[in-house]
């Protein structure tokens, strides 16, 4: 009985959102990093990419856990979608560069930068810290306007809605701001 009742507690832990504090209309905390696409290490600067449009920024617990994994594998899959509206889609960890080097290849395919946040200096100025795991980073996702606005916010540990719910926030903001 008490096994059910702690497997209870953790279900319910698991699939109760963590609450982001920054929110739509929000100034993003800016940072530069080291980030890996294909495998390459690279510096990666929030201020510079968003120049070039809006900026999925997506904080995921761990490379190569079950629920990152998929998330990965379906940003992967709409990235194209993304890069139709200019948008550049990056997730972020607290893992170290040797490890997003080979996660970068093998679960985002190649198609989008993951980024290095080992200290979890970024995820906190985000608010994107996972309670209950220390030195991991909650599931949260910030689509961020190239004026350095939050523009929409996503927290919930299932993988499932990341990628649907970026993706309407950044075509909204498309269509509102067609040149």
């Amino acid at each position: 009985m008490k096994r059910w009742i702690a497997c209870i507690a953790l279900i319910t832990i698991f699939s109760v959102p963590a609450l982001a504090e920054l929110k739509p209309g929000d100034k993003a905390p800016d940072f530069t990093t080291q980030a890996s696409i294909g495998g390459k290490a690279f510096s990666f600067s929030l201020a510079e990419t968003l120049k070039q449009g809006p900026v999925v920024l997506y904080f995921y617990p761990a490379a190569f856990t079950s629920g990152c994994t998929v998330e990965a594998h379906n940003f992967a899959e709409a990235v194209d979608k993304f890069k139709a509206m200019h948008a550049t889609v990056v997730g972020i960890s607290t893992d170290n560069i040797d490890t997003l080097n080979r996660f970068s290849v093998s679960e985002c395919r190649s198609k989008f930068a993951v980024a290095a946040d080992a200290d979890a200096r970024i995820a906190k100025s985000y608010d994107a810290v996972l309670m209950w795991k220390s030195g991991w980073s909650s599931r949260t996702s910030y689509v961020i306007a190239p004026d350095g606005k939050i523009i929409y916010t996503y927290t919930a540990m299932s993988p499932d809605k990341h990628v649907e719910n970026t993706l309407a926030a950044v075509g909204k903001w498309a269509s509102e701001n067609k040149k």
